[in-house]
């Protein structure tokens, strides 16, 4: 009997975003430190020298813009509520999707409909599971208009292909379904000359609104930031005002010491260029390793492509998770985060169903397990022949070794 009933809950007590563990920037601290007395509220929807800055990020992949066209506001949940309450109707996601996506549909009485996604296609819907789905939903009275999609995804770690992409905003515009495109995680990919990966605005330039959390790759998350960049024409312009609307009945600011950090990481000077290549450098050295280790036990986990996280399905396992009492994702979350000593949410906390054995596991907690350990991460040339790193890798090993080892014996004969 579980003990312990907290923890359990799908909101409060969700899985936090992956974070990169490592000692915020000096340079980065520097800048809000320098804000810090500054007692001005930030206008709704970001000042003129934020807007300006996430206006050169975007011109820079490709996205040219307007600062007219841009709002920010403190996270990109934020953001999703305020473009939900503007835009109506039933929401569409992913399934899986990252685990905050559905709660703010809730929140505001919307629907949050789940769509299946292929092996390896990041956060983008099945183009014929979508349009099913929109069959399905208009065909028991609901009203879809909204699709969340993530082409570099949490939970997965993987990239969608740029076919798949393309026929699924192809079905999704033909619907009539506005598509959102969270762009979180795009600058944490792992080998980025080796991966195409396209913006949905890139390839429906005038129909694609954009969210990019900034706790992806910029900012500590501990410092809420997000940018979301608004297709041109009139319908699109009206958009952005009922989503500043929105945003002003939140009271959605930014504060302004964080709005001084996030307007200089969005202009990516070398410091915080380097610190990006080095946490992705990291991140995909210790993704990549782990995930040798777990794929070898015969457990499905796909090769990580982007982020700081792995998903893995233990089905091939079964047998020892049954004989272990393990019947659901909850339970195995409950099981592999006593015996791996770090957080492994279940995939029903990302829309996946709670029969099936899928967990996220975070790379930040192979890292080390204090400040002092994760510095000595960052800096270290062979990262994965430190001590720390290996015992990490190690436990991990272990503990899938002897669920592989467990489910062979268990297996029933043939």
């Amino acid at each position: 009997m579980r003990t312990d009933p907290e923890g359990h809950g799908p909101v409060r007590f969700g899985p936090a975003v992956p974070d990169d563990g490592l000692p915020v920037l000096p340079e980065l601290a520097g800048v809000l430190a320098a804000a810090a007395s500054r007692p001005a509220a930030e206008p709704v929807g970001g000042g003129p020298a934020l807007l300006e800055a996430a206006r050169g990020y975007w011109e820079r992949r490709g996205l040219p813009d307007g600062t007219d066209r841009i709002a920010v506001a403190p996270g990109a949940p934020a953001l999703l509520v305020a473009l939900t309450a503007a835009i109506g109707g039933d929401v569409l996601v992913p399934r899986p999707c990252p685990a905050w996506w559905a709660p703010y549909a809730r929140l505001l009485g919307r629907p949050a409909f789940h769509v299946p996604t292929s092996a390896g296609s990041g956060g983008v819907p099945d183009p014929y599971a979508l349009l099913e789905t929109v069959r399905r939903v208009r065909a028991e009275g609901g009203d879809p208009r909204l699709l969340v999609l993530s082409v570099a995804d949490d939970p997965t770690a993987t990239v969608t292909a740029p076919e798949l992409l393309h026929e699924t905003l192809e079905a999704a515009v033909g619907e009539g379904l506005h598509p959102v495109s969270d762009e979180t995680w795009r600058d944490t990919v792992h080998a980025p000359h080796d991966t195409v990966l396209l913006s949905p605005a890139e390839m429906l330039p005038g129909q694609v609104t954009v969210v990019t959390d900034l706790s992806g790759a910029l900012l500590p998350p501990g410092w809420p930031a997000a940018i979301a960049r608004f297709p041109a024409g009139e319908e699109a312009a009206a958009l952005h005002a009922r989503v500043l609307d929105a945003l002003t009945a939140l009271d959605a600011r930014v504060a302004a010491p964080v709005t001084a950090a996030a307007g200089y990481a969005l202009t990516e000077p070398e410091p915080v260029a380097r610190r990006v290549a080095d946490s992705v450098r990291l991140h995909a050295l210790v993704a990549r390793a782990a995930h040798d280790v777990i794929a070898a036990t015969g457990a499905l986990v796909q090769p990580p492509q982007c982020g700081r996280h792995l998903y893995v399905d233990l089905t091939p396992l079964a047998p020892a998770l049954t004989a272990r009492g393990i019947g659901d994702a909850q339970e195995l979350e409950d099981f592999l985060t006593v015996r791996l000593g770090m957080p492994a949410p279940g995939g029903h906390r990302f829309g996946d169903d709670l029969e099936a054995p899928r967990v996220r596991l975070g790379t930040a907690p192979l890292l080390g397990d204090t400040a002092e350990l994760r510095a000595e991460s960052l800096g270290a040339p062979a990262l994965l022949e430190l001590p720390h790193v290996q015992r990490a890798l190690k436990r991990v090993q272990s503990v899938f070794d002897e669920l592989r080892d467990d489910a062979q014996r268990w297996e029933p004969p043939r």
